[in-house]
């Protein structure tokens, strides 16, 4: 699944994201969401969402689904 619907992500999920600085590069880190800062439904770029180690990216792919 890609990250791109809200509703496919809560807290608790394992997921790939992409941060900030690994934009250009495509580089994955995987982690499990602690807060999801995207308020809308619907991201193209996928949702930003805060990792429970800190980091905060855009989710790739949803590994565990909850």
């Amino acid at each position: 699944m890609n990250g791109q619907n809200r509703k496919d992500i809560t807290a608790g999920t394992e997921v790939n994201i992409v941060l900030k600085a690994d934009q250009r590069t495509g580089k994955l880190t995987r982690g499990v969401v602690k807060d999801i800062l995207t308020n809308s439904s619907f991201h193209p770029h996928g949702i930003k969402v805060r990792l429970t180690d800190g980091q905060v990216g855009r989710v790739q792919e949803i590994i565990n689904p909850k």
